[in-house]
């Protein structure tokens, strides 16, 4: 159910990692960090791919979570534990908007899938808009939430690598920065999917009548 999803990814449920390394955060080896940066930046990089090549909304949202998880675990693993607890909480905000949207465009036309939909926003105003801010937060558009968090993992990456001589983990900031651009594409390609154009499958009559 919609606000059962949107709690799940928006709680600590699916985030108790990210939380748990967060508050025994002084008790982990510089090796155990390396190993939580790692293993978040192969993840979020990974989970970003099968999100962009994805047809179902709730499919897209759901691998986005887990590129996000990995976002904050990298940020943790970095020495940037202010970064990934900041983003665990703008996350909670935007990922819950988001699936709470894809519940009221699921409501409306009982289908998840994409290539079935499209100009929504002229019958889904209100979903539209909402979703389209949280859609412009997760993709680190300035002056929104995500932007500061993304930005603050970034930057405690950049710390890590380049200003304590890190070379040889230079991954530790291109994945992030790759991720972080793919993140942005393949939200945007979802709210376009399924609000921008013309309807690829259903009329807005069948829609309003549904």
């Amino acid at each position: 159910p919609t606000p059962v999803s949107a709690m799940v990814h928006a709680a600590t449920m699916v985030a108790a990692g990210v939380y748990l390394v967060g508050r025994f955060f002084p008790l982990f080896t510089e090796s155990a960090l390396l190993y939580i940066a790692y293993t978040g930046g192969i993840t979020l990089f990974i989970a970003a791919t099968i999100a962009v090549v994805q047809t179902d909304y709730k499919k897209v949202l759901a691998y986005s979570t887990v590129s996000q998880l990995g976002f904050m675990m990298l940020g943790l693993g970095v020495g940037g534990r202010t970064a990934g607890l900041f983003h665990l909480v703008t996350h909670a905000f935007f990922k819950a908007l988001l699936f709470l949207g894809a519940g009221s465009v699921y409501h409306s036309v009982h289908t998840y899938e994409m290539k079935a939909l499209g100009g929504l926003d002229k019958t889904m105003k209100w979903t539209s808009r909402t979703m389209l801010v949280a859609t412009l937060a997760i993709a680190g558009v300035p002056l929104f939430s995500g932007f500061y968090s993304k930005d603050a993992i970034l930057a405690a990456s950049i710390h890590f690598v380049f200003l304590e001589g890190k070379y040889e983990h230079i991954l530790l900031f291109v994945l992030p920065a790759v991720g972080a651009a793919m993140t942005a594409f393949y939200m945007f390609r979802m709210w376009f999917m399924v609000f921008a154009g013309e309807s690829r499958g259903f009329t807005p009559e069948q829609i309003a009548a549904m």
